[in-house]
């Protein structure tokens, strides 16, 4: 499995910004589970390899949703 843990992500400090981030993040959280259990079982690679890109892919909506903040909700943000 480390060589699949170096394809994902590190994992960003959970503040979700908006009830999508929010889903992004649980979503990515329980893909990290479900890999950590299948570095368990043997013959599971290619499923790992599969979850990996899902992952990341996740990984880059939650990006692309970061980016497209409006600047209102990143200064609500600051002051919480």
């Amino acid at each position: 499995m480390e060589e699949l843990s170096a394809l994902v992500q590190p994992p960003m400090g959970y503040e979700p910004g908006s009830s999508e981030c929010r889903l992004l993040i649980d979503s990515k959280a329980q893909i990290e589970a479900v890999l950590l259990n299948l570095d368990r079982l043997e013959n599971t690679d290619h499923i790992r390899r599969q979850l990996v890109a899902v992952y990341n892919q996740l990984e880059g909506l939650h990006d692309l949703r970061r980016i497209h903040r409006p600047e209102s909700a990143l200064s609500e943000t600051a002051l919480s």
